[in-house]
Protein backbone atom coordinates (compact mmCIF):
# COMPACT_ATOMS: atom_id res chain seq x y z
CA UNK A 1 0.00 0.00 0.00
CA UNK A 2 0.88 3.54 -1.03
CA UNK A 3 1.72 6.16 2.13
CA UNK A 4 3.44 8.28 -0.03
CA UNK A 5 2.86 11.82 2.13
CA UNK A 6 1.83 14.70 -0.36
CA UNK A 7 2.69 18.23 0.69
CA UNK A 8 -0.28 20.45 0.45
CA UNK A 9 1.43 21.93 -3.24
CA UNK A 10 1.19 18.71 -4.44
CA UNK A 11 -2.61 17.43 -3.17
CA UNK A 12 -3.72 21.12 -5.13
CA UNK A 13 -1.97 19.81 -7.62
CA UNK A 14 -3.75 16.26 -7.76
CA UNK A 15 -7.53 17.87 -7.37
CA UNK A 16 -6.71 20.56 -10.16
CA UNK A 17 -5.65 17.35 -12.21
CA UNK A 18 -8.70 15.41 -11.45
CA UNK A 19 -11.48 18.09 -11.95
CA UNK A 20 -9.68 18.85 -15.75
CA UNK A 21 -9.75 15.68 -16.41
CA UNK A 22 -13.28 15.30 -15.57
CA UNK A 23 -14.07 18.74 -17.09
CA UNK A 24 -12.70 17.47 -20.45
CA UNK A 25 -15.13 14.15 -20.25
CA UNK A 26 -18.22 16.36 -19.82
CA UNK A 27 -16.92 18.98 -22.50
CA UNK A 28 -16.80 15.53 -24.47
CA UNK A 29 -20.14 14.58 -23.54
CA UNK A 30 -21.66 18.23 -23.66
CA UNK A 31 -23.80 16.55 -26.28
CA UNK A 32 -25.28 14.33 -23.64
CA UNK A 33 -27.09 17.20 -22.05
CA UNK A 34 -28.12 18.41 -25.29
CA UNK A 35 -29.62 15.25 -26.16
CA UNK A 36 -31.45 14.65 -23.15
CA UNK A 37 -32.70 18.39 -23.04
CA UNK A 38 -34.10 18.00 -26.60
CA UNK A 39 -35.46 15.01 -25.38
CA UNK A 40 -37.30 16.03 -22.68
CA UNK A 41 -38.17 19.04 -24.21
CA UNK A 42 -39.58 17.01 -27.31
CA UNK A 43 -41.80 14.46 -24.81
CA UNK A 44 -43.07 17.08 -22.29
CA UNK A 45 -44.24 19.44 -25.25
CA UNK A 46 -45.75 16.47 -27.01
CA UNK A 47 -47.49 15.74 -23.84
CA UNK A 48 -48.90 19.34 -23.60
CA UNK A 49 -49.74 18.96 -27.18
CA UNK A 50 -51.57 15.38 -26.86
CA UNK A 51 -53.08 16.77 -23.64
CA UNK A 52 -54.19 20.05 -25.28
CA UNK A 53 -55.94 18.39 -27.98
CA UNK A 54 -57.91 16.58 -25.69
CA UNK A 55 -57.32 12.76 -26.81
CA UNK A 56 -59.50 11.54 -23.87
CA UNK A 57 -62.22 12.32 -25.63
CA UNK A 58 -61.62 10.76 -28.92
CA UNK A 59 -60.49 7.45 -27.25
CA UNK A 60 -60.50 6.08 -23.77
CA UNK A 61 -57.30 5.79 -22.98
CA UNK A 62 -56.28 8.92 -21.75
CA UNK A 63 -53.33 8.35 -19.57
CA UNK A 64 -51.86 6.04 -21.81
CA UNK A 65 -52.35 7.94 -24.65
CA UNK A 66 -50.08 10.94 -22.85
CA UNK A 67 -47.70 8.69 -21.43
CA UNK A 68 -46.30 7.17 -25.38
CA UNK A 69 -44.32 10.41 -25.53
CA UNK A 70 -42.58 9.31 -21.97
CA UNK A 71 -41.36 5.76 -23.51
CA UNK A 72 -38.72 7.28 -25.61
CA UNK A 73 -36.91 8.06 -21.78
CA UNK A 74 -35.99 4.17 -21.44
CA UNK A 75 -34.85 4.61 -25.47
CA UNK A 76 -32.07 7.68 -24.43
CA UNK A 77 -31.40 5.68 -21.48
CA UNK A 78 -29.97 2.97 -23.34
CA UNK A 79 -28.39 5.35 -26.22
CA UNK A 80 -26.02 7.24 -23.43
CA UNK A 81 -25.42 3.51 -21.60
CA UNK A 82 -24.15 2.59 -24.88
CA UNK A 83 -22.77 6.20 -25.87
CA UNK A 84 -20.44 6.07 -22.96
CA UNK A 85 -19.29 3.01 -22.81
CA UNK A 86 -17.86 3.75 -26.65
CA UNK A 87 -16.38 6.93 -25.63
CA UNK A 88 -14.60 5.57 -22.71
CA UNK A 89 -12.82 3.04 -25.45
CA UNK A 90 -12.18 5.27 -28.11
CA UNK A 91 -11.04 8.28 -25.72
CA UNK A 92 -9.50 5.88 -22.87
CA UNK A 93 -10.68 8.51 -20.58
CA UNK A 94 -8.89 8.21 -17.25
CA UNK A 95 -11.00 7.13 -14.40
CA UNK A 96 -11.23 9.90 -11.88
CA UNK A 97 -13.23 10.33 -8.19
CA UNK A 98 -15.34 13.10 -9.38
CA UNK A 99 -16.09 11.53 -12.95
CA UNK A 100 -17.23 8.42 -11.39
CA UNK A 101 -19.64 10.15 -8.63
CA UNK A 102 -21.00 12.10 -11.52
CA UNK A 103 -21.41 9.40 -13.66
CA UNK A 104 -23.01 7.28 -10.52
CA UNK A 105 -25.37 9.89 -9.54
CA UNK A 106 -26.70 10.82 -12.92
CA UNK A 107 -27.38 6.95 -13.32
CA UNK A 108 -29.40 7.24 -9.94
CA UNK A 109 -31.48 9.88 -10.60
CA UNK A 110 -32.42 8.78 -14.08
CA UNK A 111 -33.18 5.29 -13.00
CA UNK A 112 -35.29 6.87 -9.94
CA UNK A 113 -36.67 9.59 -11.96
CA UNK A 114 -38.16 7.04 -14.74
CA UNK A 115 -39.08 4.92 -11.75
CA UNK A 116 -41.30 7.64 -10.48
CA UNK A 117 -42.60 8.61 -14.11
CA UNK A 118 -43.99 5.34 -15.28
CA UNK A 119 -45.41 3.91 -11.72
CA UNK A 120 -45.76 6.78 -8.84
CA UNK A 121 -46.89 9.58 -11.00
CA UNK A 122 -50.43 9.85 -10.04
CA UNK A 123 -49.68 9.38 -6.37
CA UNK A 124 -47.73 12.46 -6.74
CA UNK A 125 -50.08 13.91 -9.03
CA UNK A 126 -49.53 17.86 -9.15
CA UNK A 127 -46.21 17.39 -7.28
CA UNK A 128 -44.65 15.37 -10.23
CA UNK A 129 -43.41 18.18 -12.41
CA UNK A 130 -41.51 20.02 -9.19
CA UNK A 131 -40.40 16.96 -7.46
CA UNK A 132 -39.11 16.24 -11.30
CA UNK A 133 -37.07 19.53 -11.89
CA UNK A 134 -35.73 19.79 -8.65
CA UNK A 135 -33.61 16.35 -8.39
CA UNK A 136 -32.54 17.35 -11.87
CA UNK A 137 -31.38 21.03 -10.65
CA UNK A 138 -29.10 19.21 -7.80
CA UNK A 139 -27.85 16.48 -10.31
CA UNK A 140 -27.16 20.30 -12.44
CA UNK A 141 -25.61 21.83 -9.96
CA UNK A 142 -23.43 19.43 -8.35
CA UNK A 143 -21.87 18.75 -11.78
CA UNK A 144 -21.56 22.06 -12.54
CA UNK A 145 -19.40 23.03 -9.64
CA UNK A 146 -17.76 19.46 -9.27
CA UNK A 147 -16.09 21.22 -13.23
CA UNK A 148 -16.08 24.56 -12.23
CA UNK A 149 -18.36 25.27 -15.16
CA UNK A 150 -20.79 27.98 -13.99
CA UNK A 151 -23.29 28.11 -17.20
CA UNK A 152 -24.26 24.75 -15.30
CA UNK A 153 -24.70 25.57 -11.78
CA UNK A 154 -26.84 28.88 -13.04
CA UNK A 155 -28.65 26.55 -15.00
CA UNK A 156 -29.35 24.07 -12.51
CA UNK A 157 -30.24 27.17 -10.10
CA UNK A 158 -32.70 28.30 -12.47
CA UNK A 159 -34.31 24.87 -12.87
CA UNK A 160 -34.65 24.56 -9.23
CA UNK A 161 -36.51 27.94 -9.25
CA UNK A 162 -38.55 26.93 -12.29
CA UNK A 163 -39.50 23.90 -10.85
CA UNK A 164 -41.46 26.01 -8.06
CA UNK A 165 -43.79 27.48 -10.82
CA UNK A 166 -46.27 24.82 -11.17
CA UNK A 167 -47.37 25.22 -7.82
CA UNK A 168 -48.76 28.35 -9.22
CA UNK A 169 -50.24 27.53 -12.14
CA UNK A 170 -52.95 24.90 -13.57
CA UNK A 171 -51.96 20.92 -13.98
CA UNK A 172 -52.54 21.12 -17.72
CA UNK A 173 -49.54 23.28 -18.32
CA UNK A 174 -46.67 21.89 -16.40
CA UNK A 175 -45.31 19.83 -19.02
CA UNK A 176 -45.06 23.16 -20.74
CA UNK A 177 -42.77 24.57 -17.65
CA UNK A 178 -40.88 21.20 -17.87
CA UNK A 179 -40.15 21.51 -21.76
CA UNK A 180 -38.80 25.48 -20.74
CA UNK A 181 -36.85 24.27 -17.69
CA UNK A 182 -34.87 21.45 -20.27
CA UNK A 183 -34.05 24.84 -22.65
CA UNK A 184 -32.45 26.43 -19.48
CA UNK A 185 -31.21 23.76 -17.46
CA UNK A 186 -29.49 21.13 -20.39
CA UNK A 187 -29.64 22.31 -23.69
CA UNK A 188 -27.90 26.16 -23.34
CA UNK A 189 -25.27 24.64 -20.77
CA UNK A 190 -24.84 21.72 -23.20
CA UNK A 191 -24.54 24.11 -26.20
CA UNK A 192 -21.92 26.21 -23.77
CA UNK A 193 -19.60 22.64 -22.69
CA UNK A 194 -19.52 21.73 -26.80
CA UNK A 195 -18.34 25.70 -27.55
CA UNK A 196 -15.82 25.75 -24.67
CA UNK A 197 -14.46 22.23 -26.30
CA UNK A 198 -13.82 23.56 -29.96
CA UNK A 199 -12.27 26.70 -28.61
CA UNK A 200 -9.66 24.44 -26.97
CA UNK A 201 -9.05 22.31 -30.03
CA UNK A 202 -8.90 25.67 -32.10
Amino acid sequence: MDKTVLSPEQSLLLITETIEETKKRFEENGFIYIFWGFLIFVVTLSQFILLQLELKKIIDLEYTIRSWPGFLFPLGALYTYIHFRKKAVTHKWPKTIIGNILASLGGLLGINLMILAFFFGPQLGEAFIPVFLILMAFWTIISGVSIRFKPLIFGGIILNLIAFIPFFIDWQYHSLIMALASVVGFIIPGILLKKGQKQEHV
